[in-house]
């Protein structure tokens, strides 16, 4: 175990996971969790906060993990606010709102003046006594000493915010999570019809870092918040996750803030020595038309916090146009008999997409 940590062993790391329907799977990453720390002398606490499953999620954690603490919200908070609700329990902030004025991230434009966190407390503020909180998905599984290796890197370097492991697929392969704030133009040809006609765009090669090395530990923007270590002084800084946001995009507008929030040294780390297996949308995916609805919805909002409504109103037009074409396309493919199951499938996610037209 690496030196480090015998400094924080007698601090509280605490682990959240917010679940839904994936029983499982939190599972294998409970066993993970405590088998990662196994041997370490980290002392950790897990809390599950459970939104409402109706797979016997909460009757199997009260079961087979008896030390671990479980939250019931009583109904589906989704993922910003199930993790705050944690945060809350562990003693941080009161809300879980931030407001902004419209800004421009990586230096651009109003540079960050105007915001205003609520719930964010002042350096000389009483800090709770968790010394680093841990955001990990239950579709997860830590390989190894992991988490300790996180652990340990936060521990050693005190100007590092938050640190996150290289995430693989089930398969072995690298999940791409290391990503730069996101322009404009990210915003229009990253995970969009335009995306699939120019995969390799210059927009969405710098968003996700592609001139990168994968097996290179490098300071980053932000990091995918499926497995992320966050410095418990600066989420007293900062405040807690955004609840405007159900779910996706929640971590990118929290890590900026945790940076603005902070000394303008600090960083945010991507630390491919550790790596944590991510299933991936094992929640999302069950409910394919609502996934649509909460990831576009979230694009929208986070691009009128960062660019203003004008800009918002743009995108929301945009991407109902581009939901216009697909659901076309299926059409067509439906009547040529071609896979017609899956395209009425489709058809129905993009027609209900389009009926919402996108609101936020």
């Amino acid at each position: 175990m690496p030196q480090a940590v015998l400094n924080v062993h007698m601090q509280t790391l605490a682990i959240i996971l917010v679940s839904w329907n994936v029983c499982d799977r939190l599972r294998t990453a409970l066993q993970a969790i405590d088998s990662s720390f196994h041997g370490s002398g980290i002392r950790y606490t897990t809390l599950v906060v459970d939104n409402a499953s109706n797979d016997g999620t909460a009757t199997m954690v009260r079961s087979e993990f008896p030390h671990v603490h479980l939250l019931e919200p009583g109904y589906n908070a989704g993922f910003a606010a199930g993790n705050n609700l944690a945060l809350r329990t562990l003693g941080f902030g009161s809300e879980g709102r931030c407001e902004w004025t419209p800004w421009v991230p990586c230096g651009r434009g109003a540079g960050g003046e105007g915001f205003r966190g609520v719930g964010q407390s002042s350096d000389n503020a009483a800090i709770p006594a968790v010394w680093a909180v841990m955001l990990l998905n239950p579709d997860t599984k830590p390989l190894g000493d992991a988490l300790p290796r996180l652990v340990a890197y936060l521990a050693s370097n005190p100007s590092v915010l938050a640190v996150g492991p290289q995430l693989r697929y089930a398969d072995g392969s690298i999940q791409s999570s290391r990503r730069r704030f996101p322009t404009r133009g990210t915003f229009f040809w990253e995970s969009t019809s335009l995306e699939r006609w120019w995969p390799r765009n210059p927009w969405v090669e710098r968003y996700r870092c592609a001139e990168r090395n994968d097996d290179t530990c490098q300071h980053v923007d932000w990091l995918v918040g499926a497995a992320l270590l966050v410095r418990g002084s600066a989420i007293a800084r900062a405040g807690l996750l955004d609840e405007g946001f159900f779910l996706y995009s929640e971590e990118i507008e929290w890590q900026q803030r945790l940076r603005h929030a902070n000394h303008p040294d600090s960083a945010i780390v991507y630390l491919p020595d550790a790596i944590i297996l991510h299933y991936e949308a094992q929640s999302s995916g069950q409910v394919p038309a609502a996934h649509h609805l909460h990831f576009q919805r979230s694009r929208i909002r986070l691009a009128r916090l960062w660019y203003g409504q004008r800009f918002a109103v743009v995108l929301r037009l945009f991407l109902l146009l581009t939901y216009i074409w697909e659901c076309a396309l299926e059409s067509v493919k439906w009547l040529l008999g071609h896979r017609r199951s899956l395209r009425q499938q489709r058809i129905a996610i993009y027609t209900s997409v389009l009926r919402s037209r996108l609101y936020v």
